[in-house]
């Protein structure tokens, strides 16, 4: 039982993180452009690499 009296705080701490790492990703405006991640995906984006002899 005295593990809980480390266990408890420990994970409102984490919690705590979770929710000020929500709160700041929020306020910075990181999920503004949902469309535009979505499309990103669908795109070609190759390298201009030179093709390697064998």
């Amino acid at each position: 039982m005295e593990i809980l009296t480390i266990l408890i705080p420990v994970s409102l701490l984490l919690g705590a993180a979770g929710l000020g790492a929500f709160v700041w990703a929020m306020r910075t405006h990181q999920f503004d452009d949902l469309q535009g991640d979505a499309n990103r995906i669908l795109l070609k984006d190759f390298d201009e690499k030179p093709a390697q002899d064998d």
